[in-house]
């Protein structure tokens, strides 16, 4: 199995966070090891989740450089460059995209999510990498937690079967299955499927997850004893919901923005990212409400982030006196056949 490189995951500005981020909360995690020290784990662990260096990947900085400084930060041809400047760099067998759909996916509309998706499918098999995207939903939060450490908890609780969110559950085993198929490994989702699920029960997952964190400089039983590892807040508290009704809409971004304000993301670059802030126990869209009824649980500094993150959730969650329309986990498949 190859190593990922997460060379864009590294940006904790924005709504959404970065990966790298979060995988810092984890004490002694090493985002930028040795190419020695990348091969040995990649060898041994199966997968590394590090960072960009000077010497990989280097066309995606000037590629977003010039995006900046001409306007086009929001061209899917520059994006389609950007994404895939990295990844074809890395030899990849096959590549599955996740592209999201809703109120805190990163284009405005359903339809700009498609034609990004479309566009990388049809650049990447174009370039001899056999890829497709499964367009999959944002208009709830995607888990139950967000934040860095508390993404990192229910990552952990997701591997060893401690805690696993529905919706988290089946857009992971998509992907998975997907990218299982894709490389040919598996002949049909079914199969693919029960492969994966095989290898999350069995503890297999959670065991290489444990050999990364170990060889990348993080505690050797952090999988066994993550809780005493990953950093707490001073105040966890929940914030209700105003009213009786029912959750029918969810502004995922202003919820981001809302870690944003605790402290759990960049607004520039230079800002320091506090890992134990974060929001749990989110509420998912189509539950009833009263007063009593909790929209997550605050993981806050001080009462006035706690306050400020309160009044930005409850604007956030729209309750009202009947139920939506549901949206599904995923909308599609985009493959080579529809570009």
């Amino acid at each position: 199995m190859r190593g990922l490189r997460a060379n864009d995951l590294r940006s904790g500005l924005g709504h959404t966070g970065g990966t790298l981020d979060k995988l810092e909360s984890i004490p002694g995690y090493n985002i930028t090891p040795s190419n020695k020290v990348f091969g040995q784990v990649t060898k041994e662990a199966g997968v590394a989740i590090i960072g960009q260096t000077g010497d990989l990947a280097p066309a995606d900085k000037r590629v977003y450089a010039v995006r900046d400084i001409t306007a086009t930060v929001d061209s899917i041809a520059m994006i389609t460059a950007s994404i895939l400047s990295k990844k074809l760099a890395a030899g990849l067998d096959a590549l599955v995209m996740d592209v999201k759909v809703g109120t805190g996916a990163f284009m405005p509309t359903y339809e700009a999510s498609e034609n990004l998706a479309q566009s990388i499918v049809a650049v990447a098999n174009g370039a001899g990498t056999p890829t497709s995207a499964l367009l999959t939903d944002m208009n709830q939060v995607l888990a139950s937690n967000i934040g860095n450490a508390l993404e990192v908890r229910e990552a952990v609780q997701f591997l060893t079967g401690e805690y696993r969110n529905e919706r988290l559950l089946e857009v992971t085993v998509a992907l998975g299955a997907e990218m299982l198929m894709l490389s040919g490994i598996c002949r049909d989702e079914s199969e693919a499927r029960n492969k994966l699920m095989s290898v999350l029960n069995s503890g297999q997952a959670a065991e290489r997850f444990g050999k990364m964190v170990s060889g990348l400089g993080g505690p050797a039983d952090f999988v066994e004893k993550y809780h005493d590892y990953l950093p707490t807040a001073g105040i966890v508290r929940p914030v209700m919901a105003p009213h009786v009704g029912v959750v029918t809409g969810m502004d995922t971004r202003e919820i981001g923005m809302a870690i944003v304000g605790l402290g759990g993301g960049r607004r520039v670059a230079s800002d320091k990212i506090d890992y134990s802030v974060g929001v749990s126990e989110m509420i998912r869209l189509g539950q009833e409400t009263d007063s009593t009824t909790p929209l997550a649980v605050i993981h806050a500094q001080d009462e006035q982030q706690w306050q400020r993150a309160a009044n930005q959730i409850q604007a956030a969650v729209n309750i009202t006196g009947q139920a939506g329309t549901a949206t599904p986990d995923i909308y599609r498949r985009i493959g080579q056949e529809d570009v």
